[in-house]
């Protein structure tokens, strides 16, 4: 039979052993949320209006929900599609991302190919995309606490590299992002074209107004695997900039 002594010990042991169940779940807990956390990824629709000729979404939380976060943009231009395919690939598997990712996804429904496969006017699908950002996307990053803002595109071979960075405003934050990812990655330079038909839809505005934004332009027919390679270049160098 159990005296008042042997009582009183196995009410300790049994409160330390609470105790330290309750601290091991809380730190479960809180690395958790400090790391990529899977369910927290959601998928919204923001915009679809069928006289858009085209929708907008965005896959929020992606890496680090509790961190600072950055945007992504696709689609701007749908000629480029295979750029923003890589990006969309890519992103959201990688682990132990420092900051949160939004990626803007904008679908255009109508009168785009790419490249390599146009049709005789593509004008009009990189109309509807740029409208599209300034009308839906653009609102929604300047508005959004976001540290910073990435316009993924691509290029038939026109430019002197095939893959670069570069902000459409000189001087200010988004080109010092540009140029610190440039630095920090061994395939990506810094290039301005000093012309660009959807910067002022999208990433000039955005500079002008607090949000620091650059793009990044890659080769759309070198091959696959490098497109990848050259995407976690970016993606690393973004997750490594000091915001």
């Amino acid at each position: 039979m159990l005296n008042r002594r042997n009582i009183l010990i196995l009410l300790i042991i049994l409160f330390v052993a609470v105790f330290a169940f309750v601290n091991i779940n809380q730190m479960a807990h809180n690395d958790a949320g400090s790391s990529n956390n899977a369910s927290a990824v959601t998928r919204e629709l923001i915009a679809n209006n069928s006289q858009d000729k085209g929708y907008v979404e965005v896959i929020k939380n992606v890496g680090n929900p509790n961190a600072k976060k950055i945007a992504y943009v696709v689609g701007v231009h749908p000629l480029e599609n295979d750029t923003h395919r890589t990006l969309l690939k890519l992103l959201p598997n990688q682990t132990d991302l420092n900051y949160c990712y939004d990626i803007y996804v904008i679908n255009v429904t109508e009168d785009f190919s790419a490249y390599g496969k146009l049709l005789p006017d593509d004008n009009p699908g990189r109309e509807t995309g740029q409208n599209l950002a300034y009308k839906y996307v653009y609102p929604e990053i300047v508005n959004g606490s976001y540290e910073a803002a990435i316009d993924i595109h691509a290029h038939g071979g026109a430019y002197p590299y095939n893959t670069f960075v570069f902000c459409p405003v000189d001087g200010g934050v988004g080109e010092s992002y540009g140029r610190n990812v440039s630095q920090a990655t061994e395939n990506i330079s810094y290039y301005n074209p000093y012309q660009t038909t959807s910067g002022p839809y999208l990433t000039i505005p955005l500079n002008e107004h607090g949000v620091p934004a650059f793009y990044f332009e890659e080769n759309s027919f070198i091959s696959q695997d490098i497109k990848d390679r050259h995407m976690l270049e970016l993606i690393h160098a973004v997750d490594n900039l000091k915001l």
